[in-house]
């Protein structure tokens, strides 16, 4: 069964209940769930978990269907090189954000990334398959 990386926006919109994308991210949500298994990672988990202020209160709010996966050593020196890529287009940030992580973690896993804010990852990681409006 394919498998598809899960962008922490998706799970955020939904717990949220952010008025603009809570219904998209759900309906995308569910219909990939048909077809997909659905995966996050440390980094995803991490940025959904900030508003929370226990780690029991994330676990009992993320779906149980979503699996958790551990980022690749080669997913990390991708997102690494898509870093060095943004800093020499004239990026400011000091260190690679978490769409850099994400983005080589659904690169080298040959996963399809669920998200709606595709922008980063279209320029960082052209190969990747994305779901997004």
């Amino acid at each position: 069964m394919p498998a598809v990386l899960v962008d922490s926006n998706i799970l955020i919109d939904i717990l949220a209940k952010n008025p603009d994308w809570e219904e998209w991210s759900a309906q995308m949500l569910r219909d990939v769930a048909n077809r997909a298994r659905l995966l996050i990672n440390a980094v995803i988990y991490a940025e959904v978990s900030i508003s929370y202020e226990r780690i029991e209160l994330v676990d009992e709010s993320l779906p149980h269907f979503i699996e958790r996966e551990q980022i690749p050593y080669e997913a990390a020196f991708s997102a690494g090189k898509a870093f060095r890529q943004y800093r020499r287009r004239g990026g400011t940030r000091r260190s690679p954000v978490p769409d850099f992580f994400i983005g080589a973690h659904a690169l080298i896993g040959g996963y399809e990334l669920l998200t709606r804010d595709p922008v980063r990852y279209r320029t960082y990681f052209p190969a990747v398959r994305l779901i997004a409006p």
